[in-house]
């Protein structure tokens, strides 16, 4: 196994504002590496980190959810294996796929955006992540269960303190007794939500899931609200980001973005070339279940494997001129970026694949038209230019933009 005493620690100030010179670094010199802060082995390459999600021998496992995930969300899908995982997935995912998420959601997810959108578009300059990012994905899912979106703030609040403890690699105490408080607070808000759904239900997600049986298998008021906090959680986080890095490269692009404002067909693309090059979750891991080999060196059973998507998705091995944001590449596969058979790794892959990556597709799908129909001439702000923040999650903080005043849309007129 390498060692490299001269690259920046991940838990660094140089690696929080530039991880990508790292990133290279660790793929050249030390594609294996022990971390003592947080006792894992870090892999950076996209070979290695693709064979970790692909596994199909149970060697690579999600066990480490039971100290990483179980905190803060109760016991969630992502740590079932087998069967168990086959029946809990297909209780859920097919409100995130199919006509399901066409029929019933996506009307949810357009309503939510354009009332966002129309509380800025007269303006001439908004904050894309303060006024659009950050509480569209959270509007669209407690829409889609039910909930009050008055409630927002404190989503919002529950969310960022959960993501704050899966990537506390530095095991700061306040951020994790912040995490365990967020899931009290939230079980306390939920199950009695999860009661009145199961005696009243409505045409909502969560009454779906009160009511979804396979197998003779139904989900406890517990896996509902487990499964309620790791939406809120993963869906809010990471479409956020997702929605404002899509903006600040197509910004930071203007040939790119014309493009996309003249041909919404290529949306898409910019998605996924995004999710590549900029991706709004950087590490996953999971647990070795025997010893194996990876990366040229030898990982214990029962070891923590941090895997490095951020690094892996500009691996020169796999993509050419691989820190250059470009929608046009012909080496990332559009119509398999939102599948268990995509060719970056911004969604995991395999078994455990993100289940919610048509949804994320249909927000940002939406909100990117939304926002290039009612905002001409769209641009950052005079002197702005975006940085990413973040370790485990990461991207804009803030995203200033100016462009061409639209009035808003005249409210319709009912007919008697």
């Amino acid at each position: 196994m390498s060692t490299a005493q001269s690259i920046p620690d991940i838990l660094s100030a140089e690696f929080a504002a530039d991880p990508y010179p790292v990133y290279r670094a660790l793929r050249e010199h030390a594609p294996l590496l022990w971390h003592e802060p947080t006792k894992s082995y870090v892999v950076s390459r996209y070979e290695d980190v693709a064979r970790v999600f692909k596994d199909k021998e149970s060697v690579f496992t999600t066990d480490n959810y039971d100290w990483q995930l179980e905190p803060v969300h109760g016991r969630t899908i992502l740590q079932l294996s087998g069967r168990e995982h086959a029946v809990r997935r297909a209780l859920v995912a097919p409100a995130f796929r199919g006509s399901e998420l066409q029929h019933t959601f996506l009307p949810v997810i357009r309503r939510n955006s354009r009332e966002l959108v129309d509380a800025f578009r007269d303006r001439g300059s908004a904050d894309l992540v303060a006024e659009y990012a950050t509480r569209f994905p959270v509007n669209v899912i407690a829409d889609m269960l039910g909930l009050d979106k008055a409630d927002h703030a404190r989503f919002h609040g529950w969310y960022t303190n959960v993501i704050a403890f899966l990537g506390n690699l530095a095991g700061d105490p306040e951020v994790t007794a912040a995490g365990e408080r967020t899931r009290a607070e939230f079980a306390a808000y939920m199950l009695p939500v999860i009661q009145r759904r199961r005696e009243e239900p409505g045409d909502d997600l969560l009454s779906r899931l009160c009511a979804a049986e396979v197998d003779g298998v139904r989900m406890s008021d517990e896996d509902i609200k487990a499964f309620c906090s790791l939406l809120l959680a993963a869906g809010g986080e990471t479409t956020d980001k997702a929605i404002a890095s899509i903006f600040a490269n197509l910004l930071a692009h203007p040939d790119q973005l014309a493009a996309v404002r003249a041909d919404r067909s290529l949306i898409d693309r910019a998605f996924a070339e995004t999710l590549r090059h900029t991706p709004p979750v950087h590490m996953i891991m999971r647990q070795t279940a025997a010893e194996v080999e990876l990366a040229g060196g030898t990982v214990p059973a029962g070891a923590t494997i941090t895997c490095l998507i951020g690094s892996a998705n500009r691996d020169g091995e796999r993509y050419g001129d691989p820190d250059r944001f470009d929608l046009f590449r012909d080496d990332l596969t559009t119509t398999t970026a939102f599948s268990a058979a995509a060719d970056h790794l911004a969604f995991a892959l395999g078994r455990h694949f993100c289940v919610g990556a048509l949804l994320a597709r249909a927000e940002v799908e939406t909100g990117v038209n939304d926002l290039l129909d009612a905002l001409p001439d769209l641009r950052f702000a005079d002197g702005f230019a975006p940085e990413e923040h973040g370790v485990f999650t990461r991207g804009p903080r803030a995203l200033p933009v100016v462009f061409t005043p639209v009035a808003r849309r005249a409210a319709p007129v009912s007919s008697l």
